[in-house]
């Protein structure tokens, strides 16, 4: 099932590298890798760039120090990632995993290009074909890992490596928080942008149950950040005014649509609304973007600014302003509806 080729282990493979199927090898990691530069941190622990020093291979090393990690939290993410990453759009995971005296460390493939996070321009976005060319091979992923009953919980820009500037090649990566569907689990860290909100509205050390919807949710919220460059809320909870505002939008509170979600054609709100449900069991399955692959998702001018659900509000606005302006000119509206229309327009042709 798996297609690494063994030219490709062995290239990027120390002395005593091991199966992941055995125990873990100590090694010395300088004797076998020189680290060249660091290439992110977290509180996992850090990736870098590092080169064999016996086939000169460059690759990348995840680290993470045993004082933070248990060993059979280290083997889950080197076997979901080993396990995962035949697919195309899932970073390559090579079967070299061994420990040092204060880390585990696997390998993967190395991206000179970054992640997207940086690829996005902030408060623009990306273009149109650019969100659609991303968003359909990070759908394909997930699409792959919902297959095998694995769900991600962590997607965001951060987390999806960049392999050419016009981003016709990207690829998913970081297991660490992937689990099985339907494990409980205790909420242990916070909540950011992309968290959905039955899981904001857990306290810490709540029972969760892990669900595919979460990382529905969290992929309808990367699609908003692609097209905008902007988050639409900090947190998917009550308290956060402007996805209260969405919420209330997505409800059928309100026909107004939020004033940062405006760019968007009316196709592809419906698709924000299927998939930025409030209930978890009502949000569409990640395939279902393909629907509205084809569909333009960004107003394109000044007139089609306006969706077709906020024009009723944006019309009596601009009929409340009007009034104002001809009542400062001494014409009453208080009238015939089609006598007021009249002395509009002999008003409007007097200048």
């Amino acid at each position: 099932m798996l297609n690494h080729s063994p030219e490709t282990m062995t290239s990027v493979a120390p002395a005593g590298s091991i199966n992941r199927d055995e125990s873990l090898q100590l090694l010395n990691l300088k004797e076998h890798y020189e680290i060249i530069k660091e290439l992110g941190r977290g509180t996992y622990g850090k990736v870098v760039q590092a080169k064999c020093r016996h086939t000169g291979a460059k690759i990348a090393l995840k680290i993470l120090p045993k004082s933070n990690t248990k060993i059979k939290e280290f083997q889950r993410e080197f076997n979901y990632s080993y396990f995962l990453s035949p697919h195309a759009n899932i970073v390559d995971t090579y079967n070299v995993a061994f420990e040092t005296r204060s880390s585990y460390v696997f390998a993967q493939e190395f991206v000179p290009l970054g992640d997207l996070f940086e690829a996005i321009p902030p408060q623009v976005g990306l273009t149109e074909n650019q969100a659609k060319n991303c968003i359909k091979q990070v759908a394909s992923a997930l699409e792959f890992m919902h297959s095998k009953y694995l769900v991600h919980r962590d997607i965001k820009p951060e987390n999806i490596l960049v392999f050419d500037n016009d981003l016709t090649k990207i690829k998913l990566m970081d297991f660490g928080m992937t689990r099985k569907e339907g494990t409980v689990i205790r909420k242990m860290s916070g909540s950011i942008p992309y968290t959905p909100p039955e899981i904001c509205e857990a306290v810490r050390n709540e029972s969760i149950t892990v669900s595919m919807s979460g990382d529905v949710w969290a992929f309808g919220v990367l699609l908003f950040c692609m097209l905008t460059g902007n988050f639409p809320w900090e947190h998917a909870d009550i308290r956060d005014v402007y996805f209260n505002e969405f919420s209330g939008w997505q409800r059928r509170k309100t026909t107004k649509i939020p004033s940062q979600w405006r760019k968007f054609t009316p196709r592809l709100m419906r698709y924000f609304r299927k998939v930025l449900d409030g209930k978890a069991d009502r949000r569409c399955a990640v395939k279902e973007i393909q629907k509205y692959i084809n569909d333009c998702w960004v107003v394109q001018s000044k007139d089609n600014h306006q969706s077709e659900e906020e024009g009723s509000d944006s019309g009596s606005d601009h009929m409340e302003q009007l009034t104002t302006i001809l009542a400062e000119h001494g014409i009453s509206t208080q009238v015939d509806k089609r006598l007021r229309e009249r002395r509009i327009s002999e008003w409007l042709l007097s200048f």
